[in-house]
């Protein structure tokens, strides 16, 4: 068993996350976050890859304080829980996912750095050690569905997407095009890795005009070989 799993991410109309140098670029519009702010606050758990960690320094939290209230009411933590897929334990120890406002839990393999990992854990963060030299993904899917993650929302990045999308655990994704154009060769885009044998495909769900940008929902109708 594991969660239902989409990924949400915003990108230029050609395709980028961000420039070549990847650097954070801020492409959603106002109206989008506000989106984004009741995806996370539906959902059990955000997921986010260590590069996204490096890069953006993300607090992964609602910030509609009323979202928090009404997830109070429902009898849950006012912030869904925090996952960081971080084979290597690369995780900076002060990096905003690692304050009090949620729980966190850090994934990472066998290969990992276990004097890091000791650290975390007198800091009261988890971490879950799953697959040898990287993340078994399928197997830290299983332990989220164990404690209670249903809906995990995934925030990125290019590289965990493809991951995901490769081991065929991904059910949805958003995209939203901004009204913009990055470029550059070396810039990343919504999934960044090997070719697929065959490529996914997709049923569009929705579309519909949010801001100057354009919001894209699909489901995954055949995963890759």
């Amino acid at each position: 068993m594991k969660p239902f799993v989409f990924i949400n991410v915003a990108s230029s109309a050609d395709g980028k996350i961000s420039n070549d140098s990847r650097e954070r670029v801020r492409i959603s519009c106002d109206e989008d976050l506000k989106r984004v702010d009741m995806l996370r606050a539906e959902s059990d758990a955000i997921m986010v890859g260590i590069g996204t960690v490096l890069s953006d320094n993300p607090r992964l939290t609602i910030k509609d304080e009323r979202l928090k209230e009404m997830r109070i009411r429902r009898g849950l933590s006012k912030n869904p829980i925090r996952v960081v897929v971080d084979s290597r334990c690369r995780i900076p120890l002060d990096a905003r996912i690692l304050d009090e406002e949620a729980k966190t839990i850090v994934a990472v393999s066998g290969i990992a750095d276990k004097e890091r990992i000791k650290i975390l854990r007198d800091k009261g963060v988890e971490v879950v050690v799953f697959g040898e030299d990287k993340v078994d993904l399928k197997a830290l899917m299983r332990y989220l569905y164990e404690i209670g993650v249903r809906k995990l929302m995934v925030e990125g990045g290019a590289t965990l997407n493809y991951s995901l999308l490769k081991e065929g655990l991904v059910d949805e994704i958003y995209i939203y095009y901004g009204n913009m154009i990055i470029a550059g060769r070396n810039s990343p885009t919504v999934v960044d890795g090997f070719s697929f044998r065959t490529p996914i495909k997709l049923e569009l769900i929705d579309l519909r005009r949010i801001g100057d940008g354009i919001l894209v929902r699909w489901k995954i109708r055949q995963k890759s070989l």
